[in-house]
């Protein structure tokens, strides 16, 4: 059964004992049961391949049961005709140098012990909240930010550090677009809203399987036309993130979406920027038409 309790607006599934999962051979598997009353969201995936064999097969009648749900329930994979075509594109120095630089932050976990890693979360919660007193690294004032615990660090390992690196660029770079969502400020909210941080995981997630990025290259399309911004821009990965964050809820608004849609938001943004990365006028990143939301 499910339990839900409330924080600041923000559904949360505590309790699960009886969730089943179809497996690839079509039958069904019991999911190990939590032995305690903790989120489910802190039961997050470890290994990209866990979460694509979930992707392919995830049952779970629309239910959003934890990270596996929003994390793994949520991509299609493009026809083979069409990947055939560029599976063999040439990377230009640049081009191979930027995307070895970005697949070397996707093997950085998350360490709580690192003191790097500590101070970024420090350098987050001043971002979100610069007038408020953080009284730790594992304190209840995280679940302000959409933290699903008191402990941030179990949320990331479902994405690692990048994830984190994501929100740290999208609020120092575009504050106001940051707090905008964080806040909900804009448009006619629901009352289960999404939970920030952790919908922030999500689409760096998102992202990194719709690009193809654990691949030594690209062998998809919106991958392939990535690169090439990746050539133009450094920076175009994180740029991408603070976009699509805002398309995701800007998408969240249209749909008129609560909680238990959220997984069908983040598909429909997926289809949007697979649309946008296929356009042909797109040249850098900051052609992307959902690049101008950030300035709404």
């Amino acid at each position: 059964m499910l339990k839900c309790e409330t924080f600041s607006n923000t559904l949360k599934l505590s309790y699960v004992t009886d969730v089943t999962f179809c497996t690839a051979d079509k039958k069904k598997s019991d999911l190990p049961i939590l032995s305690s009353p903790c989120s489910v969201f802190l039961s997050v995936l470890s290994s990209s391949r866990m979460v694509l064999e979930m992707a392919k097969c995830l049952d779970v009648s629309n239910a959003m049961f934890g990270s596996r749900s929003w994390i793994g329930g949520l991509f299609n994979r493009f026809g083979n005709k069409r990947n055939e075509k560029i599976l063999d594109y040439p990377l230009t120095p640049i081009q191979e140098q930027r995307l070895q630089k970005l697949q070397d932050r996707l093997q950085v976990p998350f360490d709580e012990t690192r003191p790097d890693h500590q101070e970024a979360l420090r350098a987050l919660w001043h971002i979100a909240f610069p007038n408020v007193a953080l009284k730790g690294l594992i304190s209840e004032q995280w679940k302000e930010m959409g933290w699903q615990g008191c402990n941030p660090s179990t949320d990331f390992r479902g994405c690692g550090f990048i994830s984190l690196e994501n929100l740290l660029f999208y609020g120092r770079t575009y504050p106001a677009s940051f707090r905008r969502l964080l806040f909900k400020q804009d448009g006619d909210r629901s009352t289960w809203e999404y939970p920030f941080a952790v919908a922030g995981i999500n689409v760096s997630f998102m992202l990194i399987q719709m690009l193809d990025l654990y691949s030594g290259k690209p062998k998809n399309l919106p991958g392939f036309n990535f690169i090439k911004l990746l050539g133009e821009d450094e920076g175009a990965f994180d740029v991408l993130y603070c976009a699509a964050f805002e398309l995701m809820d800007a998408q969240w608004l249209a749909m008129q979406a609560s909680y238990m849609e959220f997984n069908e938001v983040l598909q429909a943004t997926r289809t949007q920027l697979l649309r946008e990365l296929s356009l042909e006028d797109v040249h850098r990143i900051h052609d992307l038409p959902a690049y101008n939301l950030l300035y709404q």
